[in-house]
């Protein structure tokens, strides 16, 4: 990989915010990993981490390049895996991201933004990237909080 855009502090910071949602979930045995908390709308450390991996990849290639990635949005807030599937998931979809992101032109226009989804961020390559930390650093956080309650004085935070 020898673009500029793999090596941008956005993707770096990208790539540390999804590193650390794959941490957290690594360091949970499956049935923590999988738990959901009794909050309508929750979702569970394994869930997050898919749809985590499913975003990262319809934003940099679906929509960065046109280059189709299928994903079943539905089916990631219902999934569920052993952490050794989830880490086997990661690291392919890490590579994959990182891929893509070294055919691309951060300063581009995006090929294929969604219709409805003509935001001001959607301008440019780089702006879709920074919806990509937004959106993996809003789960993280998300993640945080139900490892907490799940695991409650386990957890080693407070």
């Amino acid at each position: 990989m020898t673009g500029t855009a793999a090596e941008s502090p956005l993707v770096r910071l990208i790539l540390h915010k999804f590193d650390q949602l794959v941490e957290l979930v690594s360091r949970m045995d499956d049935d923590a990993a999988n738990a959901v908390l009794p909050v309508k709308g929750s979702n569970s450390g394994v869930q997050l981490v898919v749809h985590c991996c499913g975003a990262m990849r319809r934003w940099s290639s679906t929509v960065n390049l046109g280059i189709e990635v299928p994903r079943d949005r539905d089916a990631e807030f219902t999934a569920t895996m052993p952490v050794a599937e989830v880490l086997k998931l990661t690291a392919s979809s890490r590579a994959a991201f990182l891929a893509d992101v070294g055919q691309t032109n951060l300063a581009a226009a995006p090929v294929a933004v969604p219709a409805g989804r003509e935001e001001f961020w959607t301008g440019s390559c780089e702006g879709v990237l920074a919806h990509v930390l937004e959106e993996i650093s809003q789960h993280l956080g998300h993640a945080e909080i139900t490892r907490d309650v799940v695991l409650g004085d386990q957890s080693g935070h407070q």
